[in-house]
Order: C-alpha cells, then structure tokens, then sequence
C-alpha cells in the first residue's frame, strides 16, 4: 500500500436512494482490490428519499463509507466540492450515483494516478470505449465536447470532457475557486486546474439502473453559461497580456 496515499471517492447523490446499496457494495469491494488508504463520501442534497438510512446501515459495517448531507442546497459540482472539503485525501475522486459508471473501472484509474498521472479520467470515447445512448444524445454530446476543444491546454487533453466520473491529484485543485453549479466540474477543472499529465480509461456507460435523469434543460443552459464563463477567462486573459506586453 503506497504510504501517506489516501483515496476519496464523492458521491452526489439527490433522489438516488434505490441505486445506492448495490453500488457502494460494488465500489467498497472494487477499493479493497487496489490496495489503497479510501473512503467513499455520499454527498445527499436532502434528498429525504431513504438514503441517509440506506447509507448509515452501511456505514455500520463499513466505516470507511460516510454520509454528508446539504441542506438548502443544489447543484452536482457543488456536492462535489463539498465531499472534497471533509476529507484529507491526497486523491480525490467523483462517479455517478446512478449505476451508469462501473466501479470496477477504479483499480485501473488508481493505477493511473499512482503511476505519476495528476488526472485520470474514465473515458467514454477512448478507444474501446461504449455508450448506450440514442442517436440524438450521441450528437448532443459530440457537439458539447467539440465546443469545449479549443479551451482544453495540449498537456492536459482528454476525448471526454463531459465525464463524470474521474480521480484527480488533490494538490491540481487545491485553493482554486470553482463554480459551484452545474454538473460538469472536470470540465472547469481541465482548464483551471493545475494538471501536468492525463490518462484516460476506457469504460462501457451502461444504463440508468433505478430513478429519473437529472439530465435537462436547466442542465444544458448550465453548460453552455459555464462554456461562456470559461472561455472569457481564457481568451480574454489572454488579450489583456498581450495588450500589456504590446505598451
């Protein structure tokens, strides 16, 4: 077990009680196999569906599985960033509640890290890679990750920007203020984060295994705000230096 190394795994959850039990059971024995100090952190936004009791049975048995709850707040990066406030973990880690990202991918993503990697992201459209979607969402999601291209820096470029589901190396993100709405934090985190090197993961994205997407509109505005936003942080630095260069 590579020592000082620890591993903390954040799940947002909201109205994800039916999914919840399977996966920790999964993730839990997926963690014991990569021989690393972890915990895994369910971030429920007040869900009031069953997952603090569904989670404190397991947490029983398991203490390395803990619950942190946000009351009056929304927001999937949100939970996120909270989960990554209440640990000391050097590694810090986020996959979906919902059943669609396989546990079983973690050992290779630790393996990644471990291995000197700052990020490692499962990857949906690396080579290999799967996705059970229809043909319109496939086009949305091309579309998405082609607009966000031209912010992403050549040593730190993925395929799948849109993932959620990723480990990266605590110092990267340390005492960056991210955006705490909306639901693609790497994303943000591939433009302002402090990342050296990448490896993505090749996973199949499987299906929704219980309870109603998040995916909306709401959801969609949310992404296209945080493009402008970033895209203005980085082209427009980019003008005031030359400018100041050019005096």
């Amino acid at each position: 077990m590579p020592e000082g190394e620890k591993l903390a795994l954040v799940i947002p959850a909201l109205r994800e009680a039916a999914n919840l039990h399977g996966l920790l059971t999964r993730i839990c024995s997926a963690l014991d196999r990569a021989r690393l100090a972890w915990e895994v952190i369910v971030v429920d936004d007040d869900s009031r569906d069953g997952t603090e009791e569904i989670v404190g049975a397991i947490a029983h048995e398991e203490r390395r599985v803990r619950l942190l709850v946000r009351c009056g707040e929304r927001g999937l990066s949100g939970a996120i960033l909270h989960g990554w406030r209440h640990t000391d973990a050097t590694i810090l880690g986020v996959m979906d509640a919902d059943g669609q990202h396989p546990p079983e991918s973690l050992p290779a993503m630790i393996t990644a890290i471990l291995k000197g990697n700052d990020l490692a992201v499962a990857s949906r459209y690396a080579r290999g890679g799967r996705r059970c979607w229809n043909s319109l969402r496939h086009l949305v999601s091309i579309f998405a990750m082609m607009a966000a291209r031209p912010l992403q820096r050549e040593r730190a470029r993925v395929r799948d920007t849109m993932s959620g589901f990723f480990l990266i190396r605590r110092h990267c993100v340390e005492n960056v203020c991210f955006q705490t709405t909306g639901f693609k934090l790497l994303l943000e985190i591939l433009v302002r984060g402090r990342i050296g090197s990448v490896q993505e993961v090749t996973f199949a994205f499987g299906k929704r295994r219980a309870g109603r997407s998040k995916l909306s509109l709401r959801v969609a505005w949310d992404y296209w705000l945080l493009l402008a936003r970033l895209y203005r942080v980085k082209y427009g630095l980019i003008r005031v230096v030359q400018q100041a260069h050019g005096d």
